[in-house]
């Protein structure tokens, strides 16, 4: 029973989140089971372009089903725009592992396009979503961690968000992000699931953090 219901609750979990976690967990379980080392997955501009190595859910997973519901294209096209940003400035700034900043990307993103919504830090601190990346760089930092990678996460986020929700809402603005049409052709289905659920950030009145949901606890 247990297992089914893993299963089923793993099933609903959108695909690009999906596969995005599922990446995420196997790596780290390999890493632990030393199975394969971090110097195998870190950023190598030499592995990647002479040997052709490749290598927080909740936020992932909430922009998929929130701004981006039935538009998986489009979402796979922000991957893809914000490693190839992520991967450019790392090569200028030295940074060997981008995951973090990559998830960075994502809560600012999803930070931005829910400006309403209420969060709270270890029941320390209430704020607006908007504040919520530069609340995770400030606790980094308190942890004696470099915030370069937080700030590369925000810096690519915001890039993103600029060209695709503020800029061509402007005067004479245009919309530069437009996704593939090979990308809609694989990913995007006509279909509208009648049984979806929307979480509750997407429901009037927002995501309740302040009625007891709290990060890190």
């Amino acid at each position: 029973m247990a297992y089914q219901s893993l299963r089923l609750e793993y099933l609903q979990i959108p695909p690009v989140s999906r596969a995005y976690t599922t990446a995420c967990v196997l790596t780290t379980a390999a890493v632990q089971l030393e199975l394969i080392t971090p110097f195998q997955l870190y950023f190598n501009p030499e592995l990647i372009f002479k040997h052709f190595q490749n290598c927080k859910y909740r936020y992932c997973r909430m922009l998929e089903e929130g701004s981006f519901r039935g538009r998986t294209a489009d979402f796979v096209f922000m991957f893809l725009f914000g490693g190839f940003l992520m991967t450019l400035f790392g090569l200028f700034v030295s940074l060997v592992f981008l995951g973090q900043a990559f998830t960075i990307m994502l809560v600012y993103v999803w930070s931005r396009r829910n400006p309403y919504v209420r969060m709270n830090f270890f029941g320390l601190l209430n704020f607006q979503a908007p504040f919520l990346p530069w609340v995770l760089m400030g606790f980094s930092l308190l942890l004696g961690n470099s915030i370069i990678v937080d700030l590369l996460g925000i810096a690519v986020g915001h890039i993103y968000f600029f060209l695709e929700d503020v800029f061509p809402n402007q005067p004479g603005g245009i919309r530069i992000l437009k996704t593939p049409s090979i990308l809609k052709a694989i990913f995007d289905t006509p279909d509208e699931d009648p049984n979806y659920n929307p979480l509750p950030e997407e429901r009037p009145g927002g995501f309740a953090w302040g009625e007891g949901q709290r990060l890190g606890g």
